[in-house]
């Protein structure tokens, strides 16, 4: 169990920037799940990546990892490789072995609760049935972390909403889910620059396709 630090800066600094940071996309391992909705979280991390220069090239406490650095600070890059309801599993273990605080600890995944298009930081929470966010809880022992929600969007009619996330982006939303992810890509940055109400003020919200 990971103790609890909840500190919420009244500013726009970061509250350990000093520390390590530790940004961990969700998903599901494989090539079959590379575009699902419920694989936006590794999708985000891939967009880091491409945008930093940098490959997630080592396997570390079951997932691929990527220590770098962003801004003068030092930014772990991480995508479980448990598949999604083990999630925590990695989480945990990263966050340990680095010694990060919780509070530099963002992890990314999709909402069904979200419409595509909107990103939603929070500082903490409870997992909204996603269910590797819920792992990373049970792992962690706490609710208290920072999360970068995207949406992904309710399935519809009466579909079944494990389906619906395993399920590609299709073509009329993927121009959209680019814009997303650079966006969300632009939050991450933000989190670890100037902390996170300032990147909660900033990415909330709806995407602006202007």
């Amino acid at each position: 169990m990971v103790t609890v630090r909840t500190v919420l800066p009244s500013g726009d600094q970061p509250p350990f920037p000093d520390q390590p940071y530790l940004m961990v996309g969700l998903g599901n391992p494989g090539r079959e799940y590379r575009f699902n909705r419920h694989n936006v979280g590794f999708m985000a991390i891939d967009t880091l990546c491409r945008e930093w220069k940098v490959d997630l090239n080592r396997v570390q406490a079951k997932a691929l990892v990527s220590p770098t650095n962003f801004g003068g600070r030092r930014v772990i890059l991480a995508k479980p490789q448990t598949f999604m309801n083990l999630s925590g599993q990695s989480v945990s273990a990263l966050l340990h072995f680095y010694k990060v605080p919780l509070e530099n600890l963002l992890v990314i995944h999709d909402d069904l609760d979200l419409a595509v298009g909107i990103l939603r930081i929070r500082p903490e929470g409870g997992s909204a049935g996603q269910k590797g966010l819920g792992s990373t809880i049970e792992k962690l022992g706490t609710e208290h972390f920072p999360r970068l929600r995207i949406g992904i969007g309710r399935p519809p009619g009466r579909m079944d909403s494990a389906a619906y996330v395993l399920q590609d982006f299709p073509k009329g939303e993927q121009e959209t889910i680019v814009q997303v992810l650079d966006r969300a890509r632009q939050a991450v940055e933000t989190f670890i620059s100037s902390g996170i109400v300032t990147a909660m003020n900033q990415f909330n919200g709806v995407l602006n396709k202007e």
